[in-house]
């Protein structure tokens, strides 16, 4: 799987090549077809992985939005590898459904939002749904952009842009007087 992030990351699946593939992981081409429907197949494989791992390792806490974008930041800061191949597989399978673990993993961070948006640690202000494409947006802009975008605020300084952003966007606000 390793070997298949590092190929997916600098070629994405269509310009990936299964042998290539199998001599970075040390195996025989005919092994891959083996275990996954092709180089697709793998590809997937790869993806759903990726999703397991970070719903795993940087679980939400709906009441701390934005300590879990700065927790989502860190984790894309530390794997830019893994943010190079999402970005292959947005690209790729854009016009795709999305898988199930995906959407069950929407989900559950959209109830988590509401929930805290019925104890009032979240805005009402906008849609659970809203509220959580902001902070993933918010949580890896750095990674979307290039150099010239990034050089804008420095590496120590982009944990705390996201977390500050992120607060500005959930806070409750206070009712005017009045």
């Amino acid at each position: 799987m390793e070997a298949a992030l590092a190929e997916f990351a600098e070629y994405g699946v269509a310009g990936a090549r299964v042998d290539r593939l199998a001599k970075r992981a040390g195996i025989s081409p005919g092994l891959v077809y083996s275990f996954f429907a092709g180089k697709e197949g793998l590809f997937e494989a790869v993806y759903e992985a990726i999703v397991e791992q970070t719903v795993g390792a940087v679980p939400i806490d709906a009441d701390d939005l934005p300590g879990y974008a700065g927790r989502l930041h860190d984790a894309a800061a530390q794997h830019p590898q893994v943010m190079r191949f999402l970005s292959w597989y947005a690209l790729e399978r854009a016009e795709r459904a999305m898988p199930e673990i995906v959407a069950r993993s929407m989900a559950d961070k959209i109830a988590a939002i509401e929930a805290a948006q019925r104890r009032g640690s979240v805005t009402r202000d906008k849609p659970a749904g809203e509220i959580l494409a902001l902070v993933l947006a918010l949580a890896n802009m750095w990674q979307q952009h290039t150099e010239d975008v990034r050089q804008l605020v420095t590496a120590e300084q982009r944990r705390t842009t996201i977390t500050d952003a992120v607060r500005r966007l959930i806070t409750p606000q206070e009712p005017a007087d009045g």
